[in-house]
């Protein structure tokens, strides 16, 4: 048991790191521009995925109340 609750605090700590990851993505691209060298163009593919889930209507928005619930602050115990 205490492999898999390591590998849970792993996978939450790699989660977690990829998502201020985006955060600075985000802003690095906002102050810079689109092109940022490491980053690609991240803000054009999250509003790609935004204007993809609004155009499924019913299904987009189950997609995104997935989205949302696995990036939820959740405890790893």
């Amino acid at each position: 048991m205490d492999a898999v609750k390591g590998l849970k605090h792993l996978i939450a700590a790699l989660t977690e790191v990829g998502l201020m990851l985006l955060a600075l993505a985000i802003v690095a691209a906002l102050l810079v521009g689109n092109n940022v060298p490491f980053f690609g163009s991240v803000v054009t593919n999250i509003t790609g995925m935004v204007k993809e889930l609004g155009a499924n209507g019913l299904v987009g928005l189950i997609a995104l109340g997935l989205i949302l619930w696995l990036f939820s602050k959740r405890s790893v115990s």
